[in-house]
């Protein structure tokens, strides 16, 4: 009996053994692959692709055939499973080795805000789970934004904004774009650095747009909507911009009864008095007066600068033309010019050079003394 139960003793041990070791070789084979990436839980937008680098790993001493397929996929999201340009639904992995694949996914348009989980199953044999939150409510539209939508300028200024065009609808669109403009503004959309009327934008995708204004030459100060659009037959957005218009800036230079002409005589002086007008709608400063003469002719000012001169309030200013001593008779073009930083005004002065009275006088004593000799000869040697 002693023995007896020594050997059902050993052969209970010894199928523990054998159930223990087919036991681990179970575990190790289920166990022994394993799916890795190292972004497991990101944010993305709506409408964005997702692609994953994913490792299968076998960590066994034997080559295994792994199917792959992703499970607990929300609805309208899809994967696909690539390797080397090639879509694959399983791998055969070398023993103690890891095969590199690509896991996209893509979050459809139309989609709520929040967390979504799914997995990539190995066949059972190990499985990747992975969590992509949408940051924000999806849409199925078209959207036009733009980050800068309000300026200010004055009005000889041109506005320049940058607006965004989304397509997030499921195919690709052709916008015609317009605005709303006040009468007598104009306003161009530009792409590429040209001006267009419509583009093109694929599916879930986006486009800068730079929209050029410029207001009329008589715009009054003032607060400024100029709506925009985007739209085909299917899907339209739109949003609107803002120009605020500081003032207007003008400047006529003349003189207080409005003639542009004078005279002087050679080597002489002739002071003209100038009248500076801001006839436009916003304050000028530090305006400057220069001339443009002929050559070795002089122009002073008195005041040569003006501080400052209000929208509407006229200066008066006096020029001094000085001739060139050797000028001859004649008309000549003298211009003068009133200028600001913002604006500047131009006046073409006609100055007509007489001749000197010392020279008539000259002229009137040389002739006399001409009749006089011939007078003289005349009574002296006319009877002989």
């Amino acid at each position: 009996m002693a023995g007896t139960g020594k050997r059902t003793s050993f052969f209970l041990l010894t199928l523990l053994l054998i159930l223990a070791a087919f036991g681990a070789t179970g575990a190790f084979a289920a166990g022994g692959i394993s799916v890795y990436t190292p972004l497991t839980n990101i944010s993305v937008t709506p409408g964005e692709s997702i692609n994953y680098s994913v490792d299968v790993i076998n960590n066994t001493s034997e080559i295994q055939n792994v199917a792959l397929a992703v499970t607990g996929l929300p609805d309208k999201w899809e994967a696909k499973l690539t390797s080397d340009g090639w879509s694959v639904s399983s791998v055969s992995v070398k023993p103690n080795s890891s095969y590199n694949l690509s896991l996209q996914v893509d979050v459809p348009l139309q989609v709520d805000k929040g967390a979504y989980h799914f997995q990539l199953n190995a066949g059972g044999k190990g499985v990747l789970p992975l969590t992509v939150n949408v940051s924000e409510q999806g849409t199925y539209k078209t959207e036009l934004t733009s980050e800068q939508p309000n300026m200010e300028g004055h009005a000889n200024s041109t506005f320049n904004y940058q607006v965004t065009l989304r397509n997030r609808t499921a195919q690709k669109q052709l916008y015609a774009l317009t605005a709303g403009a006040p009468q007598g503004w104009d306003v161009q959309f530009k792409t590429d650095g040209k001006s267009v009327t419509s583009v093109n934008v694929d599916a879930g995708a986006a486009k800068d747009i730079d929209v050029e204004v410029h207001p009329p030459e008589k715009v009054k100060s003032g607060t400024y909507k100029i709506p925009l659009k985007a739209a085909t037959n299917s899907s339209s957005a739109e949003t609107g911009l803002e120009v605020v218009i500081t003032g207007s800036y003008s400047l006529e230079l003349s003189t207080p009864s409005g003639v542009l002409s004078t005279d002087v005589t050679a080597g002489g002086k002739r002071t003209l008095q100038l009248k500076v007008t801001n006839t436009g709608s916003a304050d000028l400063r530090n305006l400057d007066l220069t001339a443009n003469t002929p050559v070795n002719w002089e122009v002073t000012f008195e005041p040569k600068k003006i501080p400052q001169l209000a929208a509407g309030q006229s200066e008066e200013v006096t020029a001094t033309i000085k001739a060139d001593d050797k000028a001859i008779a004649g008309d000549y073009v003298v211009g003068m010019t009133a200028g600001a930083p913002e604006a500047t005004a131009d006046a073409q002065f006609r100055v007509t050079v007489k001749t000197s009275l010392l020279w008539g006088w000259l002229g009137v004593l040389i002739v006399a003394a001409v009749i006089g000799g011939v007078y003289y000869l005349f009574r002296t040697y006319g009877r002989r």
